[in-house]
């Protein structure tokens, strides 16, 4: 008991990285999200069809290939090494927080593209006799598409928190990367890396429990509205 303890104090030491790739993750995604929504939704020329490459090219390939192409590919090319993004491109952990927000960003999409279109023509006319611009018209249609979009996205932040531990692989000493420093010091496998899993799996469940409180919130708000 007391070394499991001893482990789990150990890997709590990752904690702040992880919840730091994640959350950075998550902001960039709902940014890239509400982009491509954007483009995706008005049909914009050209830059629709490059939404729609990127989401298929994020969508149909692992998320570690992503991570290994984002933070071992620049290194391949000597004019990005002498430019100026080389002084983030060889950081891990801004590789890791771009490959995991690029990733969050397009499955995010998705759900805010079917909630949108699940919303009723009819809000898209209102807000146009209302006079409201491009932005105004999207911001109001996806607050009537909270509703549908909240469970789906909370499933999106579990799975971009159990991702971030693929950060480990380019040698970030979150909760997984101090894990694997542990197991490689004691072999002591089953142990080590069951308490990385009951820590995840905490994190997750609470979660899980604020976003119902969040939808609860959602649905009381839309039903007095």
């Amino acid at each position: 008991m007391t070394k499991l303890l001893d482990y789990g104090l150990t890997l709590l030491e990752g904690l702040q990285i992880t919840l730091l790739i994640t959350g950075a993750g998550l902001l960039l995604g709902l940014v890239i999200a509400l982009v491509l929504t954007w483009v995706l939704d008005k049909r914009v020329p050209l830059a629709h069809w490059l939404a729609e490459g990127y989401l298929l090219l994020i969508t149909g390939t692992p998320l570690l290939v992503q991570i290994f192409l984002i933070y071992y590919g620049p290194a391949q090319f000597d004019w990005i090494k002498q430019s100026w993004a080389w002084t983030y491109l060889r950081e891990p952990m801004f590789c890791a927080i771009l490959a995991l927000g690029m990733n969050a960003g397009a499955y995010t999409c998705r759900l805010f593209k079917g909630a949108l279109d699940a919303v009723p023509k009819g809000e898209t006319l209102a807000c146009r006799a209302l006079g409201m611009n491009e932005w105004q018209t999207l911001s109001v249609k996806l607050r009537h598409a909270m509703r549908r979009v909240i469970p789906a996205y909370s499933n999106e932040v579990v799975l971009v928190l159990k991702g971030s531990s693929l950060a480990s692989t380019i040698s970030i000493m979150d909760i997984m990367g101090l894990a694997q420093r542990i197991n490689g010091q004691t072999y002591d496998t089953l142990a080590v890396f069951g308490v990385a899993g009951a820590i995840y799996l905490l994190m997750n469940s609470l979660l899980t429990w604020l976003f119902r409180l969040l939808e609860q919130r959602a649905l009381a708000f839309q039903q007095q509205g």
